[in-house]
């Protein structure tokens, strides 16, 4: 069972980093430790019952071999959860990397467009602060010489020609200060 154990734990970490099954992204640590922590408490909680389910299935069996079996057997349930997880979570992953690259595309649009010719030159470093996940994001860029920023709001809703209004010179940074 052990050595299962440590071989799905890595498997654990590329399945979070590849298919991460909540949020935007997990790093392979992260993922490897929860997937340490998910098959630990899978062991201590199922493995016993599923133990039992086996000798009595198998009266030769060992009580060791049955515990080996029965945690191995929970581990790699575990391990296919958080694939299902993950493959599930992943449309919704895509269509919020969809949204981000169309409204930081607006953004980039209007500020081309409007904004005062020192911001212009930088449109391509936008900074985003996401209000509402998948329609309502705060987009600046900064100026050439770095002391102000040019920010907008992008309602992805609204049509192209509507969706994006002026919100002044106050950086992401000091805005996400005070909604936090």
């Amino acid at each position: 069972m052990w050595p299962a154990f440590l071989a799905l734990i890595g498997l654990d970490g590329v399945i979070g980093t590849l298919l991460p099954p909540a949020g935007g992204s997990w790093s392979f640590v992260g993922a490897a430790l929860f997937g340490c922590f998910a098959n630990l408490l899978a062991i201590v909680v199922l493995s016993v019952p599923l133990r039992a389910v086996l000798r009595r299935r198998r009266p030769d069996l060992p009580k060791v071999v049955a515990m080996d079996y029965s945690g191995t057997i929970v581990m790699a349930l575990i391990s296919g959860l958080l694939l299902l997880a993950g493959v599930i979570h992943r449309p919704r992953m895509q269509a919020e990397e969809h949204a981000m690259a169309d409204a930081v595309t607006r953004a980039q649009a209007f500020i081309g467009a409007r904004a005062p010719g020192r911001f212009r030159r930088n449109v391509m470093f936008v900074s985003t602060f996401t209000i509402e996940a998948g329609s309502v994001y705060r987009m600046c860029v900064p100026s050439v010489d770095r002391a102000q920023t040019y920010c907008v709001i992008v309602r992805r809703r609204l049509p192209f020609a509507r969706s994006v209004i002026f919100d002044g010179y106050e950086s992401n940074a000091v805005f996400g200060a005070g909604v936090n």
